[in-house]
């Protein structure tokens, strides 16, 4: 594990010390243009019959432009890492960061887009104007509440995908941990009782994930202590979660949440769970600890304190839970039947293909996740959230079983024979 100021050198060479220019990424094309014969047919007088094949026929929009394989990848900087509103040109290594994951493990073109705006209405309005240029959006880093009102009526405006994968892409990852916990721990999710401590955009979508698998209990704790139906809250999404969740309309602070739980999730902050309070959970309880830098609790202390499994997000302990496992094969699918919505179904389907490609032999307390780095996760997870909106009848287009799967492992391996070029063999 490289020490902290070795990491941050290596970090900042990353957007700096590259081969021209600076920054994580570049466009390329796609079409050779070595003669006047090529450079009519790319530029004009050809584009005009494109343009003309686009008004005889709107779907070639689809078959004639980059928007197949292309998204936006957006944030107003209202949510930057762990660093709150930060703004936009802060928000920018996030972005190509993530346009590089895109890339690297399915294929996805990204456009970053760093918006100078931080008003609702604005940003909405602002974002949609974008759709015809690509195949679906993917917002990261803008701050709930506002995210909640921004996606759900970007939704309705829209008929290409949107994914706040700060949402749906941390919560498929957490679901794909927590079905691979229960089966190591032999627990049945219809009977569990889940703690979720925070009860923003991640803890929100978690919730309802998990209320759509199945699970037993799901009880959401915020500052203000765990959401039941007897307040009534001024944050909208917070009434909602209460009428929800709380099956048995319990109140008090996360201690009281904790007692009896058999699972606890935190997507909250640092350092806000004890030992101790693990001792008054199920026994041998699910303990994820996902706040970043510090986790709630440090996986050594819950150890100790009696935890099963546990996990967090950080690289350097075991089962780490990132939404790298979830958002580049999400969109991946979705784009290759060209749906029109990514839901809650299809953010289920795949996780299990994430909890599935865990080798069963290898199962284990201390092995619940894959790494990024597995070579058959993403075009099975892409295949399973492709199936999945063709069967709902949300896709627009289906390419055949398996098809979708092909295609992620054919562009991964386009990305790689283009990176060995450019930075030859990693050995």
């Amino acid at each position: 594990m490289p020490s902290s100021i070795g990491m941050n050198e290596r970090a900042l060479a990353f957007g700096r010390d590259v081969y021209y220019g600076h920054g994580k990424i570049e466009i390329l094309p796609k079409v050779a243009v070595r003669s006047l014969d090529e450079m009519a047919a790319a530029y004009t007088p050809g584009v005009a019959y494109a343009v003309q094949e686009i008004l005889a026929r709107p779907e070639a929009h689809w078959e004639q432009t980059t928007k197949g394989n292309l998204i936006a990848l957006i944030s107003d900087g209202s949510a930057v890492l762990g660093l709150g509103n930060a703004g936009p040109m802060a928000a920018g290594p996030v972005m190509e960061g993530k346009a590089v994951m895109f890339k690297v493990l399915a294929g996805v073109d990204c456009i970053p887009l760093c918006l100078q705006v931080q008003n609702t209405e604005r940003l909405i309005e602002t974002i949609a104007a974008l759709e015809p240029n690509f195949g679906a959006i993917n917002l990261e880093d803008i701050a709930a509440p506002a995210c909640f009102d921004v996606v759900s009526r970007l939704r309705e405006r829209l008929s290409i995908p949107v994914l706040h994968d700060d949402q749906y892409g941390t919560a498929t990852a957490v679901v794909a941990a927590l079905i691979n916990a229960l089966e190591v721990t032999g627990r049945n999710p219809e009977k569990q009782r889940v703690v979720i401590n925070g009860a923003g955009a991640a803890g929100t979508a978690t919730a309802d994930l998990l209320l759509t698998l199945g699970l037993g209990d799901v009880i959401m704790v915020d500052r203000r202590g765990i959401l039941n139906r007897n307040a009534t809250y001024d944050v909208a999404h917070f009434n909602s979660l209460a009428q929800r969740t709380n099956r048995d309309n319990i109140s008090g602070d996360l201690k009281a949440a904790l007692r009896g739980a058999d699972v606890f999730i935190g997507l909250s902050v640092g350092r806000l769970v004890s030992g101790d309070m693990v001792r008054t959970m199920a026994p041998s309880p699910i303990v994820f600890a996902l706040a970043n830098p510090e986790p709630e609790i440090m996986p050594p202390e819950a150890e100790a304190a009696g935890a099963a499994v546990i996990a967090t997000g950080r690289f350097d302990f075991p089962n780490q839970c990132n939404n790298v496992l979830a958002f580049p094969a999400l969109i991946r699918g979705a784009l290759d039947v060209r749906a029109t919505e990514i839901n809650n179904e299809m953010c289920l389907a795949a996780a299990r293909a994430i909890a599935a490609d865990v080798p069963r032999a290898e199962l284990r307390h201390a092995r619940i996740l894959p790494t990024p780095f597995s070579e058959t996760l993403y075009p099975s997870v892409a295949e399973a959230v492709a199936r999945t909106a063709v069967t709902m009848g949300i896709a627009t287009r289906d390419p055949g079983v398996g098809a979708v799967a092909d295609n992620c492992r054919h562009l991964r391996g386009l990305v790689a024979m283009r990176q060995k070029i450019l930075f030859g063999s990693t050995g």
